[in-house]
C-alpha cells in the first residue's frame, strides 16, 4: 500500500513529518511517498540516516502559506498538497496525509478528488476522548456554511465510519445545539433536527457543548464553524489546566510528593486526551482517502495519522459510504438529502 504524505505541512515540518513518515514505513510496512521540496526532504532523510526502500520522494516546488486565499491556491498546482491529492486521484497512492492548512487541504482535496455521489460538502470527522471511550465529532472545520441536508449527510457518513472503524452497530447520533430541547437553537439546528429525526438514524436529539465529552452520543453532528470553535476551546482548556497544574506542583513539598504519587495515573489520563494518539481527522465526503492532522503534530502524531490512513483503506470506508448514501437515496425517494 502506498500513502502520500505532505512533507511541508505543519508547524514542525519537514523534520517531524519526515521522521513520522519513516517510522510509519518501517513499523507498518508501507510505501510512503514524501511530497515536498526535494532538497529539504532529502536533508531530513539524511539526518535520520535512512537508506531503506519504503520511502520515495516527489518534488513539489510551490509553497502554500497559512494566509493564502483561493486564487493563490489555484495558481500553486505544484504544491505538496496539490500533488499529494493528485497521487490519490491517479491511483498512485491509496491515501493522502497532511498536517498543513486545514482550509487549503480541504479546498484542494475537493477540487482535485471531487465529491462522493450524494455528498455536497465534505465533513472533517475527528475521534475525541470521552468518559465512555471515544465519540466522533463531525464537522470540525471543513464546511463552515452548512444547510440542514449537509448535517444529515455528515451524520450518515459518521454512522458508516463508526460501524466500520469501531464496530459500533447502529451508533447514536446527536446534534450540537445550545439546549437539549428540540425547539432550542438557530434556524440551521432547528431544521437539521427535523431532518435527523425523520432520517431513520439512531438520533437521540440535541446535545450541549458541555456534554460533548460525556460519551452520551457516538456521533455528534455540527456545522464546521461551530465544531471547530468547540474543538479549539477544548484544546485551550486542556492546555491551560496542564499549565496551572504544573505551577501548583512547584509551590510546596507536599504538592510535589502528591504529584509523584499520582504521576503514573496522570500519564494515563494525558494519553487519553493527547491529540497525537489520535493522529488526525478524516475528510469524509471527498472521492479519496484524506487525513488531516493537527498543525502542531510531532513524529508520533504523524505516524498515527498514517496508520489511520492505512486502516480506512483496508476497511474500504469509501465504498461503504457510497453504498450507504445510495441506500438512503432510495429510502428517501424524492426527498433531497
Amino acid at each position: 500500500m502506498k500513502i502520500a504524505v505532505d512533507a511541508m505541512g505543519g508547524d514542525f515540518a519537514p523534520r517531524e513529518i519526515v521522521a513520522g513518515a519513516v517510522a510509519a514505513a518501517e513499523e507498518y510496512g508501507l510505501q510512503i511517498i514524501l511530497v515536498g521540496t526535494e532538497k529539504v526532504v532529502r536533508k531530513e532523510l539524511s539526518r535520520l540516516n535512512y537508506h531503506g526502500n519504503n520511502v520515495s520522494l516527489l518534488d513539489a516546488p510551490d509553497t502554500i502559506n497559512m494566509g493564502d486565499g483561493v486564487m493563490s491556491l489555484r495558481r500553486k498546482s505544484k504544491s505538496s498538497i496539490f500533488l499529494g491529492a493528485e497521487l490519490v486521484k491517479k491511483g498512485e497512492a491509496q491515501a493522502f496525509v497532511s498536517m498543513g492548512n486545514t482550509a487549503a487541504v480541504t479546498y484542494i482535496s475537493k477540487k482535485v478528488l471531487g465529491s462522493l455521489e450524494g455528498i455536497e460538502k465534505p465533513g472533517l470527522a475527528l475521534l475525541i476522548p470521552t468518559l465512555e471511550g471515544v465519540s466522533l465529532l463531525i464537522d470540525v472545520g471543513a464546511s463552515a456554511n452548512c444547510q440542514p441536508q449537509h448535517l444529515l449527510q455528515f451524520a450518515i457518513m459518521g454512522k458508516v465510519f463508526m460501524e466500520t472503524a469501531l464496530n459500533r452497530k447502529n451508533p447514536t447520533v446527536a446534534l450540537m445545539s445550545i439546549g437539549e430541547e428540540k425547539n432550542k437553537g438557530n434556524e440551521l439546528t432547528l431544521k437539521s433536527y427535523e431532518r435527523l429525526q425523520a432520517s431513520g438514524l439512531n438520533f437521540i436529539g440535541n446535545i450541549e457543548g458541555k456534554d460533548i465529552y460525556s460519551g452520551e452520543a457516538d456521533i455528534i453532528v455540527s456545522d464546521g464553524f461551530t465544531g471547530n470553535v468547540a474543538l479549539k476551546v477544548s484544546e485551550g482548556v486542556v492546555e491551560t489546566m496542564l499549565i496551572l497544574a504544573r505551577h501548583e506542583v512547584t509551590k510546596n513539598i507536599w504538592a510535589k510528593i502528591g504529584f509523584l504519587l499520582l504521576k503514573h495515573h496522570l500519564k494515563k489520563i494525558y494519553k487519553k486526551i493527547d491529540y497525537s494518539e489520535y493522529g488526525g481527522a478524516h475528510l469524509l465526503g471527498v472521492n479519496g482517502i484524506c487525513i488531516i492532522g493537527h498543525g502542531r503534530s510531532n513524529k508520533k502524531a504523524v505516524k498515527n495519522a498514517i496508520r489511520i490512513g492505512k486502516e480506512v483503506v483496508l476497511e474500504k470506508l469509501q465504498d461503504k459510504i457510497r453504498e450507504e448514501m445510495a441506500r438512503y437515496a432510495c429510502v428517501q425517494g424524492e426527498v433531497r438529502l
